[in-house]
């Protein structure tokens, strides 16, 4: 089944050449170094059902085809998204936490001149193609697909490291068992991936990073969450490691179907939702979990 989406990456080898992957994306050229400096993330839970929308940075040092893969808790529904729904939601929080904190509003936090809670900065935008929604239920399943895939794309005698294989099935034991792939064209310059939105059932807010834990480097997450409510179970990666931007605003159902009608809708255009923005950064050997919450 073949959809649209760009997504977070697994580390593979291609062949008996060193893989150089930062954030766990596969180059086709296995000589050719991938980076993804930034990811930026809107996600709207509502106890039951989750939208993600999803836009990574990313360059390679030559030009080159790379496949990156993203796991969900359950089949996703997966269509375009827009990449100004970043922006257009930095600009209101902002909008609001200056408000508050004017003589007079209820701000504690922000004092003149301070910087905003975000900023969102574009590249050249690139966009997503070839994907594909797989449901498959234990690890061999997963890389008789993937080493299909990679051969049919021309790549020889493709392997998938141990370490690898045991990440997949940790997710697969853990009950995660739909991948959604995708091929993207990069080259020198630093592009801004088309956004791309997925809709999935869940019990818990969900944001995928184990599944790069094998790759080296640094990285910076930018995850803007609304929900009816503030959340306090964190039993993936402590809340000890998200840092939260800025005091949580108050968003109409108008507001954010200005954003996003189908968040609005999945949130039935509750008038007191609550958006903030969560930053993870660090080295990606250690997120050892994903992002869940309730």
């Amino acid at each position: 089944m073949k959809k649209v989406g760009i997504f977070l990456g697994l580390f593979l080898v291609l062949g008996t050449a060193p893989l150089f992957a930062d954030r766990g994306s596969i180059p086709f050229n296995p000589n050719v170094q991938i980076f993804e400096p930034n990811q930026r993330a809107m996600i709207a839970w509502n106890g039951d059902e989750e939208i993600l929308l999803l836009s990574t940075d990313m360059r390679a040092s030559q030009a080159t085809q790379v496949l990156e893969v993203l796991p969900l808790p359950s089949e996703p529904q997966v269509k375009k998204g827009d990449v100004e729904t970043f922006r257009r939601a930095n600009s209101l929080i902002n909008k609001k936490i200056r408000r508050f904190a004017q003589p007079g509003g209820k701000g504690r936090d922000l004092a003149p001149g301070a910087p905003p809670a975000g900023e969102v900065t574009f590249h050249k935008k690139i966009g997503a193609h070839d994907i594909s929604v797989t449901h498959v239920l234990n690890t061999a399943g997963f890389i008789s697909w993937v080493e299909k895939y990679l051969k049919s794309a021309g790549v020889q005698n493709p392997i998938i490291p141990a370490a690898n294989r045991r990440i997949i099935a940790e997710y697969l034991a853990e009950g995660f068992t739909w991948f959604v792939f995708d091929v993207v064209s990069l080259d020198e310059v630093l592009s801004t991936g088309e956004a791309i939105q997925y809709r999935f059932k869940t019990k818990f807010l969900y944001y995928p990073m184990k599944i790069t834990q094998t790759v080296v480097g640094h990285t910076k997450v930018d995850l803007l969450v609304l929900t009816p409510k503030l959340l306090e179970r964190f039993p993936g990666i402590p809340i000890s490691q998200v840092r939260l931007r800025h005091e949580p605003i108050s968003i109409t159902s108008q507001e954010l179907r200005s954003l996003n009608p189908e968040m609005d809708a999945l949130l039935s255009h509750r008038e007191d939702m609550k958006l903030r923005i969560w930053q993870l950064q660090g080295e990606m050997a250690a997120f050892r979990q994903d992002l869940i919450a309730q």
